[in-house]
Formats: C-alpha cells, structure tokens, sequence
C-alpha cells in the first residue's frame, strides 16, 4: 500500500488520507493474496508468535491519525516501554474494518479480534517471509524482503520536547 501511495506521492498535498484508504482497498482487493500468510513472526527467543498476513510493530501511541482523529492500534505502546506487535492472522473484511473502528475507538476491541494476536513487552523479534515481503517504516516504503530482525533499544534517541 505505502508503495502504491508513494507512486502517487504528488497528490498527497492534495488528499493524504482519501489517497491512503484508495490504496489501501486497491491493495486489498487487487493486488494481495488472501489464500496464505505471508510470513511469520517470532519473539526474541525463537518462540512463534504466529504465521501473518500483516504486522504492525509499534512503539509510540497513538499509532498514526486520520485527519485530526487518533488511530489507537496498541494503547499500551510507548516510547518508555518495549515494543508491541499487532499480528494479523489474515487480513479479511471483518479484520480490517473490525480493526479500523477498533483504532478510531481506543484500540481496546481489536486485542479480542480472533484473527489479531497482540503482544507487548516485545525486546526483539524476527520476521521470516514465505518469500519476499514489502515493509516499511514511518510511512517510508523500504523495498521487499524475506528476513526482518527488530530490537527494541532503551534510550537510543535523546527527545526534546517544550
């Protein structure tokens, strides 16, 4: 989705978010394979935190906007504690509308979601593709890949706040 919006990035002054959700349904319904998971995620430890359609690492709430609109995706997530990892098992219809009212409204409701596996505290994971997968960070689409190791790092970034 990020490299399709990126692809149309002139338009992003124009509708930001109308440009998101556009690409984000076109992906969904034209370019994305809903048959299988597309990789699958483990903890620090080598333990399985599940096969996954979707991944979403987040360190900071809230976890993006919608306009003026907080997009709550883990309300337990900040800059002072370990990461958390929002694993979608598939991402059908009633995830992905479940999850945006979810997000729209707290966050609360899509840890309960039978397709969402959501974990905090998480140091370190790795992400193992069944093939190549797109990834990005920030909203900066970072190219494919098959492998992804992600740490969490204490106090890596000195932050200067008024």
């Amino acid at each position: 989705m990020i490299a399709r919006v990126e692809r149309r990035s002139f338009l992003k002054r124009y509708g930001t978010h109308p440009l998101f959700v556009a690409a984000t349904a076109d992906t969904w319904l034209r370019h994305y394979d809903h048959r299988r998971p597309r990789f699958r995620v483990e903890d620090g430890d080598g333990e399985r935190i599940g096969d996954s359609a979707f991944t979403i690492v987040s360190n900071q709430r809230p976890w993006a906007y919608l306009g003026k609109r907080p997009l709550m995706l883990a309300p337990h997530a900040g800059l002072d504690v370990p990461l958390t990892v929002t694993l979608f098992r598939s991402i059908d219809l009633s995830a992905l509308l479940g999850g945006a009212a979810s997000a729209l409204n707290g966050g609360e409701r899509l840890m309960h979601h039978p397709n969402v596996v959501q974990r905090g505290d998480v140091h370190q994971l790795t992400v193992i593709g069944y093939g190549p997968f797109p990834w990005q960070v920030d909203g900066d689409y970072l190219g494919d890949t098959e492998h992804l190791t992600i740490s969490w790092m204490p106090d890596a970034l000195t932050i200067v706040m008024p």
